[in-house]
C-alpha cells in the first residue's frame, strides 16, 4: 500500500451549520503534523463544504509533508451550485499544486445521495430513506445513473480545465462511474457489514482487478466504525441511526444503550487494513481523524464520541487532552493502533 491515509473533516455542512465548529487554523496545523509524525500517514483526504477551509487544511497538510486529496464533501447543492463550488475548488487545488503541493483531486463524494435532483427526495434524509428501501429504488437505478454520468462528465470537464494534476470521484455503487476520465478508482464503500463479511475479501479483490484492468491505480476512501460494543457488525450504518438529532443538526441523544468499546474500533480498522494491503489495494483512507460535533462527554445517553468514527476523543467544555495538552481530543485505542499498522507497513 502506496498511500497510508486518513480522512480530515473541516465541517460538511447541515441545517446552516457544520461538523467543524469553531474552525480553528491553528488547530488545524498542529493536527496535520500529528497525522503526519505521530500516525505515520503519508496522505490525508481532506473534505468539507467550504473551500476556504478545504484550502487552508490543503496548505497545512502540504506543510506536514502529506499527499493532499482535495475532496469537496457537498449536501443538497443542485447541479449547477456544485459545479461553480468544484471550479473554485479546482482554482485553489490548483494553486497549491503549482506551489509544490502533491495534490489529488476529487470531483466530489456520493454526489447520487448528497446532491439534489439525482434520487427523488428534497433533503438528505429523504433520500437516504429511498436508499433504504431496495424495491423502489432498484426501478430507478438507470436513471440515477444516467444523471449521475452527466454530472460527472460536467464535473470533470470543468475541474479539467482548472487543475492539472490526478483526478479522481469518492464513490459508491449506486452510481455506476464510468471511469475513463479519471486517473484513480476511488470507492466509500471500504465498509465490512456482518452481512458482507464472508465475500468481503473477495469484493476487495474484485475492486483491485477493476483497478488493474483499467490500468488504474485503486483507493478505499473510507473505512472505519465506532467505538461501541457491536458497531463493527454495523460499520455502514449512518450514525444518525445510533444518535437522535434537533432541528440545528446538533446531537440531542444515543438511541438506545451503548457500551464503549475502543477496542473493538481499533480491532476492526486493524483487520481492515490487513485485507486492503494483502489484496493489493493502493492508497486506504481510515473515517476519521475526529468528529468534532460528536463530544465525549459524561452520560451514557450523551457520550456522543461512542458513535463518532474519530481515532481521537473530542472532549466537552474546553477540556485538554493529557497525550497532548494542546489539543482538546484525546487518541482512542484506534489511534494507536493505526499508528503501529502504518508504521509497520514502511517496515
Amino acid at each position: 500500500m502506496y498511500f497510508k491515509g486518513i480522512n480530515y473533516d473541516t465541517g460538511f455542512i447541515s441545517a446552516g451549520t457544520t461538523t467543524r465548529e469553531p474552525f480553528d487554523p491553528q488547530v488545524v496545523k498542529r493536527e496535520m503534523q500529528i497525522i503526519h509524525d505521530d500516525l505515520h500517514c503519508n496522505a490525508v483526504r481532506i473534505t468539507g463544504g467550504y473551500p476556504d477551509r478545504l484550502e487552508i487544511a490543503a496548505q497545512y497538510a502540504a506543510e506536514a509533508g502529506l499527499e493532499v486529496w482535495f475532496c469537496p464533501f457537498t449536501n443538497n447543492l443542485t447541479s449547477d451550485e456544485l459545479l461553480e463550488l468544484l471550479a473554485d475548488c479546482a482554482n485553489r487545488a490548483e494553486r497549491l499544486r503549482q506551489g509544490g503541493a502533491e495534490i489529488v483531486f476529487l470531483t466530489g463524494s456520493e454526489l447520487s445521495l448528497m446532491t439534489a435532483g439525482i434520487i427523488p427526495g428534497d433533503t438528505l434524509e429523504d433520500r437516504a430513506a429511498a436508499l433504504a428501501e431496495p424495491q423502489r429504488l432498484r426501478p430507478l437505478i438507470p436513471e440515477i445513473r444516467a444523471r449521475m454520468k452527466e454530472l460527472l462528465g460536467k464535473a470533470v470537464e470543468a475541474v479539467r480545465a482548472r487543475f492539472h494534476g490526478k483526478l479522481s470521484y469518492a464513490s459508491v455503487p449506486l452510481d455506476g462511474v464510468d471511469w475513463g476520465p479519471f486517473d484513480i478508482i476511488s470507492t466509500d464503500a471500504g465498509y465490512r457489514v456482518a452481512a458482507v463479511a464472508g465475500r468481503f475479501r473477495e469484493d476487495i479483490r474484485a475492486f483491485v482487478a477493476q483497478g488493474r484492468a483499467q490500468g488504474k491505480p485503486v483507493a478505499i476512501t473510507e473505512f472505519g466504525c465506532a467505538a461501541f460494543r457491536g458497531a463493527a457488525d454495523n460499520a455502514g450504518r449512518g450514525i444518525s441511526d445510533v444518535i437522535e438529532w434537533d432541528a440545528n443538526a446538533r446531537p440531542v441523544r444515543l438511541k438506545g444503550e451503548y457500551v464503549r468499546d475502543e477496542d473493538e474500533q481499533a480491532q476492526y480498522i486493524t483487520e481492515l487494513l490487513d485485507v486492503f494491503s494483502t489484496e493489493g489495494v493502493d492508497s486506504a483512507f481510515v473515517y476519521t481523524f475526529a468528529r468534532y460535533d460528536l463530544a465525549n462527554r459524561t452520560g451514557s445517553h450523551v457520550d456522543f464520541d461512542m458513535a463518532s468514527f474519530g481515532l481521537v476523543k473530542v472532549l466537552d467544555d474546553r477540556r485538554r487532552g493529557q497525550r497532548y495538552p494542546d489539543m482538546p481530543w484525546e487518541p482512542k485505542a484506534a489511534f494507536t493502533a493505526l499508528a503501529d499498522c502504518y508504521a509497520a507497513l514502511d517496515r
